[in-house]
Formats: C-alpha cells, sequence, structure tokens
C-alpha cells in the first residue's frame, strides 16, 4: 500500500497583480478591460507586473504525519493550502493527493449562509462523498465537540466567528477525511477551544492514522504537536525538518525584520486602504523614548496612512507586544472605547501602558489595522522594543 498522502512538485503560482480573475464577460467587463489594455500600453512596467505567491515548491508527506508551516506574512503558506486543497491551480508543477481532504483555510469555508448549522453538516458531508448513514454516526459528536446544540438549527449566517470556526474545524475533523488541512483560522477560537482543536489533530494523526496539515504562527503549537516543520520563505521552501531547528532557523531571521522601517516592510497582510507607517515611542511627557523603564509610563504612537481621497470607517487598531512567539498583551482602542473610529488621511493613535509590567529584554511590536470584518494591515514584527528594569514596585 502506498504509504505516501502528498506529493508536491515543483508547485509554484504566480498572479497578475491588478488583474481581474473569473468574472462574467459582460459589456462592462470588456469596456473595463478595454481600458485597463490601453493603460498597461502606455506604462508598460504594469504589463509584467507578476506575484510569485510560491515558487518550485516540493515535499512528500508520508501517513499519519502532522506537518507545521511557518513563514512570514505573504510567505506562500496559505496558496500552497490553497493548491494541495484544489482551491485554485498551480501554474506550474503538479499535487498528487492520495485520500479524500478536508480544509478549513477561512472561517467558514465550505459553507452556505443560508442554511442551518445542521444543513452545512450534512451538505460538507456529502461533498466529501459521505452517505447520509455515515453523517448521521458522525452528527452528535460534531455538535458535542462545536459546543453550538442550542443553535445548531440556526442559520450560520447569525453565527459568531468563534461559532463558525468551531462547527467548521468540528466537520472537518469528525467526517471521514485522509488529510486534514488547517489554516491560521484556530486563532479565531479562544484558548480553551484551541487546546481542544490540538487533542483533535493529534487524536486525528497518532490514533486514527490521518495526515494534518497546518499554518500557524504560534511556534510552541507547531513544535509541542509536530515531528517535523517547513518554513516557506517569500514563496520558496527554505528549510525543512525537525520543528525545533526549523523554528529556531526561522526565528533567528525574524530578529533581523525590524532593522526595515516600518513604512517600507512588503511582508504585509490586508487591503491596505489604510497601513501603519510607523511606531513611536514616548514617555509621560510626550518625549521620544529609545529604552522604556519598567514602571514607567509608556505610550505606544502608531502613526499611520490612509490611501487618498478614502475615509476608513469603522476601524479597529492594535499593537501586539510578545518575545519570539510568546504574547505578552494586547493593545486595542476596542477595548477602551467601544466607538468605531473612522481614519482619513494621516494621523496616529496613541495606545497607553500607565505602568510597563515588562522585564528587561527585547521585546516585538505587530501592528494590526482592521474596519468592519476587513483586515486592512498586519504587519508581524512591526518594530522592536528594548525594556530596562526598573523599580516596579515602588
Amino acid at each position: 500500500m502506498n504509504s505516501l498522502a502528498i506529493s508536491a512538485e515543483h508547485l509554484s503560482k504566480v498572479y497578475d497583480i491588478g488583474a481581474r480573475q473569473g468574472r462574467h464577460n459582460t459589456l462592462r467587463d470588456r469596456l473595463g478591460s478595454s481600458l485597463k489594455s490601453l493603460t498597461r500600453r502606455n506604462n508598460p512596467a504594469t504589463a509584467t507586473n507578476k506575484f510569485w505567491a510560491l515558487r518550485d515548491v516540493s515535499f512528500n508527506v508520508q501517513r499519519g504525519e502532522i506537518i507545521g508551516f511557518v513563514g512570514r506574512n505573504g510567505a506562500g503558506k496559505s496558496t500552497l493550502l490553497k493548491l494541495l486543497s484544489r482551491i485554485t491551480d498551480p501554474t506550474d508543477g503538479l499535487a498528487k493527493i492520495y485520500g479524500r481532504v478536508g480544509s478549513l483555510l477561512e472561517v467558514g469555508t465550505g459553507f452556505h449562509s443560508e442554511l442551518t448549522g445542521r444543513e452545512n453538516i450534512y451538505l460538507s458531508g456529502a461533498i466529501l462523498g459521505m452517505s447520509k448513514a455515515e453523517i448521521d454516526h458522525k452528527l452528535d459528536q460534531i455538535i458535542d465537540f462545536a459546543e453550538i446544540d442550542k443553535f445548531v438549527d440556526t442559520p450560520v449566517k447569525h453565527y459568531s466567528s468563534g461559532m463558525y470556526v468551531r462547527l467548521a474545524f468540528a466537520v472537518s475533523a469528525h467526517l471521514e477525511t485522509d488529510i486534514l488541512l488547517v489554516d491560521e483560522v484556530l486563532a479565531v477560537g479562544d484558548a480553551a477551544f484551541q487546546k481542544k482543536c490540538l487533542g483533535q489533530m493529534d487524536d486525528v494523526a497518532n490514533k486514527e492514522g490521518r495526515t494534518v496539515l497546518f499554518v500557524s504562527h504560534n511556534m510552541a503549537m507547531i513544535e509541542n504537536l509536530c515531528r517535523r516543520a517547513l518554513w516557506l520563505k517569500e514563496g520558496r521552501l527554505a528549510r525543512d525538518g525537525a520543528p525545533d531547528e526549523v523554528i529556531s532557523s526561522y526565528l533567528t531571521e525574524l530578529s533581523q525584520m525590524s532593522n526595515t522601517p516600518l513604512v517600507q516592510r512588503t511582508d504585509r497582510e490586508g487591503r491596505g486602504d489604510v497601513r501603519a507607517v510607523a511606531v513611536e515611542l514616548q514617555n509621560a511627557a510626550g518625549n521620544a523614548v529609545g529604552h522604556p523603564v519598567t514602571g514607567q509610563h509608556l505610550v505606544l504612537r502608531l502613526h499611520y496612512r490612509c490611501e487618498r481621497g478614502k475615509i476608513i470607517r469603522n476601524c479597529r487598531v492594535s499593537i501586539t507586544v510578545h518575545k519570539g512567539e510568546k504574547l505578552y498583551f494586547l493593545l486595542s482602542t476596542d477595548l477602551v472605547d467601544k466607538t468605531q473610529i473612522d481614519l482619513e488621511g494621516e494621523g496616529s493613535i496613541d495606545l497607553i501602558v500607565p505602568e510597563l509590567p515588562l522585564t528587561a529584554g527585547t521585546y516585538d511590536l505587530s501592528t494590526f489595522i482592521q474596519s468592519g470584518p476587513d483586515i486592512q494591515d498586519w504587519v508581524d514584527r512591526a518594530a522592536e522594543m528594548s525594556v530596562i528594569d526598573g523599580d516596579f514596585y515602588g
């Protein structure tokens, strides 16, 4: 029997930046396409503006393996899982999949918003080729795991993002799939649910012999759960090996990232209608500080820039403080004021720590801007902060 679960051979995916794909061929689209063609002839640089999301990636996965994928934003991790789940086709290369694939790549993938939770469970099972009897056998386990028994007959369009993810993961993990692909969406769930998911993935692989591939920014999760990790860097496979060795190499590179000014960083995710351009550290007097002191007042001033002429409404702005992959705390505008913020032009937002509760050391700052349900700008390790010990307790 073939022990291979997945064989990826020279996988590549290229996108034409700014190109519209999958649109209906209407008069409006043809007129728009003609205008784009005209402007591209006048600007040759845009005619060849291509982005290689993935380039010449090859690896094999054995049955029953749990493999973690690490890499910066835009490194190609999510693109790779979409190729393996057949959501999109590769530009070059080939992926051979031996078995039935269940995927959880973004909140609500594969769900019909007008159908209830129960109906979506049966829909997902039918898509996987399962009979009604097989789905009936798993139904109670799925509902119990997702903790949505009170809402299972409610249309999923009324679910919170956490409920959506719980149900989607429960469906993917409990229906009869040979291979489970999981993206960073588990970060939406609370800590207790994440722990339950980790236990389920461990059972799926070690007790049931199924294969699990998942993307995560949580290095501790990958190191504890996996026997193998793959590091993707700028669309290429940078390293494949033991999790501790791969993670060590990856974190070493991350520690060098903050040397690049935030405004010049290209490894960011989001729509980009508004972007963080700088993070400034200030003391209580409003003066810039190079090294904050434990126990003293600290202001993290995030400077932003919006697209010309746009007002970005209902925004949430936050900064996370972490070291490596250990999160210390989160500062967010929606935690202190439920009023949504509208951003326009250029400006700054102050996130205040009255008494800095960190011991001496170097910490990473990641910036995040969201408007409504849309991520506008997310930069991992946008800046670095070196803290000096102080008299915290007086």
